[in-house]
């Protein structure tokens, strides 16, 4: 007789690797990240917040998130005060990873059902690097989330909701919005 009680973890089954729920979810997390890394692309040029945390960290400064599995990712790179969405082959070994440990923990933060730090705090996000950098990196992801998305859905995604005056946010959203559009139109000279 055993001493401890069968326990199934039912949170993963439907996408434990296989079938049309995994493939949905792996297509929407990668979705997720690429529209992340280019809306923080953004706000670090154009929300003052943003920059002044980005400014801090140190000039060579990288950083991933990824699922385990290595896809889907997003690789940011520190360029001036500002990040920049990288291809991940162009950093070699990231100054610091965020890495969720399966399709599902991602999908599960990415579609605002688990906010981050619950992600952490039920070990389906691991950190690797410099903390202090992993906490600037997060308080810009949190007043970029605040910023862009609307306060319903915000609140989901943060622990706390940030102080932000209604025409501030709208006027950040629209500038942030903006840099997108345009980011998306600029040619990369390299």
């Amino acid at each position: 007789m055993s001493l401890t009680p069968n326990v199934v973890d039912t949170e993963l089954s439907p996408a434990a690797g296989r079938g049309p729920a995994y493939a949905i979810q792996r297509g929407y997390a990668g979705f997720m990240m690429w529209l992340i890394s280019r809306l923080l692309q953004a706000a670090s040029a154009v929300d003052p917040v943003i920059r002044r945390d980005i400014g801090r960290l140190p000039e060579d400064f990288s950083f991933s998130m990824r699922v385990r599995s290595g896809s889907p990712a997003l690789t940011m790179r520190k360029v001036g005060d500002g990040l920049r969405a990288v291809p991940s082959s162009t950093v070699r070994r990231p100054t610091l990873t965020f890495e969720f440990k399966h399709v599902a923990h991602a999908f599960l933060v990415m579609s605002f059902q688990e906010s981050t730090p619950r992600a952490f705090a039920n070990d389906r996000l691991a950190v690797d690097g410099d903390f202090p950098s992993a906490m600037k990196i997060m308080r810009s992801l949190n007043r970029m989330q605040a910023v862009v998305l609307p306060r319903f859905i915000a609140v989901r995604a943060l622990k706390a909701y940030p102080r932000i005056g209604i025409v501030e946010k709208i006027g950040l959203a629209a500038r942030i919005y903006g840099r997108l559009v345009i980011d998306l139109f600029k040619r990369d000279p390299s």
